[in-house]
């Protein structure tokens, strides 16, 4: 406890540099454990989510629902590129199960309680309501809701209403152990947190590193001289932790309190795809003891190492003796780590690529692992043996800058160590991005939109034809179905458009002529006897009917393997009436596939037609928003690396600045110019980086490789993210130069000289 104080009488009375050390310690920390804090608070956001969304469940009874027992119906529409849910009630007299999470009680027939959000979408599109029958009695409180944007609802209703539909069960209860539709699968979310480690904590841990050794050589110096005075090794490690471990603490609170503030902001606001109630994101138990105990833990342990030199070896460290060579052991984890990654690569040049089962599942991880701290405990090393080589040159830039480099390696880590990881991390980010990608969107470049024409007007049909982002369009005409209908052969269903969209809605189509009714061929699939129909169309307030003929001129096309694009006979636009349209059908769009386009026309369409039944052809709308969810939070834990690896950068290379200002007074003094000072400062923090850059850029396309192979999609080696995370790289060293060129001031201090 006396060494303890002793810290702390040292760093109030050791003068304004130490009080603005100690300032920058804490302020560091604390912005280390709020991104801490939010790292370890998104599973707890997720799994609140889904919690409501299990206790919500319906329980139903198997088979036909029985006789005076309440019925349950569950629609799930899409609603632009969001889902819109709907549960249909009907009370029974037999029995009366209690009401759902977010209700008082049941609603009655004609009533309806809806969500604060779709609340507001009714204000905004009335033509909603429609799909609710009924009168707005109440909305769903935030226990029945799994976000503030959901569209849900639940409806009241006559119970005759209910009994022709097949989905109709008799209604046990509400609530089961598990949510329906996760907000991200289980095994997805385990990715999903070994991403956010690799792009936050090990980042992180090196922040914290850097803010734990800041003035570490002057600190060092007045740790000797304590010990010359007589205080114990023991004593004097303990003196150095109390500053440490004062700093974490006081950042812990602080980094706490940022934490309930950036919470309580982006809970209102919300993520693209991600919002949630300020209460889901709420410290728990488990954070706040990593936050309040393992950090200034992990500053006792940090600070009590830093000192182990100056304790042992005060002359040396009073004389400012040369530090040894870096040791090799940490190139061997990045060596391991390599060799593991590379492995499973080379598993994807052989006809069976390794997968991830068995021990597998542990090896891939810790080679990412072993890969990115061999990364950080190898920059040290690899700055030295840089430094050795290039101070030999003839150029005094570089002697100077590699000189210094040679003395002190270490520096190098805590300089650019933070940005090295932040370029292996996001490599590491693409990967899982690429994979989830494979898994949750469609194998087609086209996606389609199959909307029914009974439900929509002629403006609305045209509004529609008439999105930006559509590539193609065509309807198909359905004949009415007849009941008295005999014989194997069905009915021909035409679809109307010309070649030229034809053919951007299939992989390819031949023989195909403008202006004459075609049958279409697919040479992959069986054809079926088909006869010919009469199909109904519209001319304004007019009826006509039109007669469909199967033509004997074909036309061979080859479709994907999801598509609406199946009917036998392809008929020409031209050859309908002018201004008539079919009573009965489909409107197909067809746009790409990609999921930015997806949930663009989704939303598009459900703006012209709400109530519209779509059908987006082969995408599950909760996939769409499970990738939207994964993307947001990949974002989030790069723009939380970025901000952890910029400012171990500004705070190490601030205070490396700061520490050497008597050298550079020294240098100047001996007729030094400032423009040689400059690019000698610059050259000791670009050339390691320039060195750590090729290397993560190597190393992380090696982990996403082998993350990619072992993960069993169809791309193994993501060649088209190597120039985006080239301009990171060129970006990283764009930002290290101007950090350093500053950094040498114009006015000469002499006193420096003696201070030191």
């Amino acid at each position: 406890m006396r060494e303890f104080l002793l810290g702390l009488r040292l760093l109030l009375g050791s003068g304004r540099g130490t009080r603005v050390r100690f300032l920058l310690m804490t302020v560091g920390g604390s912005l280390g454990v709020c991104c801490l804090a939010l790292v370890l608070t998104i599973p707890a956001i997720l799994d609140a989510r889904d919690g409501r969304a299990a206790d919500r469940a319906t329980v139903v009874f198997p088979g036909k629902p029985e006789r005076d027992r309440t019925l349950v119906l569950e629609r799930s529409d899409p609603h632009g590129s969001k889902p819109f849910h709907r549960v249909f009630l009907a009370r029974g007299t037999n029995d009366t199960p209690k009401p759902p999470p977010g209700l008082s009680e049941l609603p009655s027939p004609g009533e309806v309680f809806v969500s604060p959000a779709l609340r507001d979408q009714l204000k905004r599109e009335p033509a909603l309501k429609g799909l609710l029958p009924g009168r707005q009695k109440g909305t769903i409180s935030p226990a029945g809701l799994t976000d503030p944007n959901e569209l849900y609802a639940y409806v009241g209703t006559d119970r005759f209403k209910l009994t022709g539909f097949g989905a109709t069960r008799a209604l046990k209860s509400f609530g089961t152990g598990y949510a329906p539709v996760p907000a991200i699968e289980p095994s997805t979310l385990d990715i999903l947190r070994f991403t956010l480690g690799t792009l936050v904590l090990l980042p992180l841990a090196v922040f914290l590193s850097v803010c734990a050794k800041l003035s570490a050589a002057s600190r060092n110096r007045r740790l000797a001289a304590l010990r010359l005075l007589g205080l114990s090794a023991k004593g004097t490690q303990r003196v150095n932790a109390a500053e440490t471990v004062v700093a974490a603490l006081l950042g812990a609170l602080l980094g706490l309190g940022e934490f309930w503030l950036l919470n309580q902001v982006m809970a209102r606001t919300g993520l693209p795809g991600l919002k949630w109630y300020p209460a889901d994101g709420a410290l728990s138990a488990s954070t706040l003891a990593v936050c309040l105990l393992g950090c200034p833990a992990l500053a006792w342990f940090v600070g009590r190492a830093s000192a182990r030199a100056a304790a042992a070896s005060p002359l040396s460290t009073r004389r400012t003796a040369a530090p040894r060579a870096p040791r090799a052991w940490g190139g061997l984890l990045l060596v391991t780590g390599l060799g593991i990654v590379t492995g499973y690569c080379l598993t994807g040049l052989t006809d069976r690529p390794a997968q991830t089962t068995g021990i597998n599942t542990l090896l891939v991880p810790l080679g990412v692992l072993l890969t990115g701290l061999g990364l950080v405990l190898t920059m040290p090393l690899l700055s030295y043996l840089l430094a050795k080589r290039l101070a030999r040159s003839s150029s005094l830039t570089l002697n100077l800058a590699m000189r210094r480099n040679e003395v002190e390696p270490g520096s190098a880590m805590r300089v650019v160590t933070g940005l090295v990881l932040l370029v292996f991390s996001a490599s590491l980010a693409q990967g899982v991005l690429v994979e989830e990608d494979q898994i949750l969107r469609p194998s087609s470049p086209s996606q389609e939109y199959g909307l029914s024409l009974s439900g929509l007007s002629e403006d609305q049909q045209n509004r529609l034809r008439e999105i930006p982002e559509l590539r193609a369009h065509a309807m198909v005409m359905e004949p009415p179905f007849d009941p008295k209908a005999e014989g194997p052969r069905i009915p021909a269903r035409a679809l109307v458009a010309t070649c030229g969209q034809l053919a951007k809605m299939v992989r390819s189509l031949e023989g195909c002529v403008d202006g004459t009714p075609l049958r279409l061929t697919d040479p992959a699939v069986t054809e079926e006897p088909v006869a010919p129909s009469t199909v109904h169309l519209r001319q304004g307030d007019r009826r006509t009917s039109l007669e469909v003929y199967v033509p004997r001129r074909q036309a061979l096309y080859s479709g994907y393997d999801i598509t609406s694009v199946d009917a036998p006979v392809l008929y020409p636009p031209s050859k309908l009436p002018s201004g008539a349209l079919p009573t009965a059908g489909s409107l197909i769009l067809a746009s790409a596939s990609d999921p930015e386009t997806v949930r663009t026309v989704l939303d598009r369409i459900g703006a012209i037609a709400p109530t519209a039944d779509v059908d987006p052809v082969g995408i599950n709308i909760d996939a769409l928003q499970q990738i939207t969810v994964i993307e947001t939070l990949l974002a989030v834990g790069m723009i939380m690396g970025l901000v952890i690896g910029v400012a171990a950068f500004l705070v190490s290379v601030t205070d490396r600045a700061v520490e050497r200002r008597a050298q550079v007074t020294a240098l100047s003094l001996i007729g030094a110019r400032p423009r040689t000072l400059r690019l000698v400062q610059c050259a000791q923090v670009v050339l390691p980086l320039a060195l750590g850059l090729v290397l993560a850029l190597v190393a992380g396309k090696l982990a996403e490789s082998s993350y990619l192979v072992t993960g069993g999609g169809e791309v193994l080696w993501d060649g088209a993210g190597i120039p985006l995370l080239a301009l990171a790289a060129l970006a990283v060293l764009i930002v290290a130069v101007l950090g350093t060129l500053p950094l040498v001031g114009r006015h000469i201090n002499p006193e420096l000289i003696r201070r030191d």
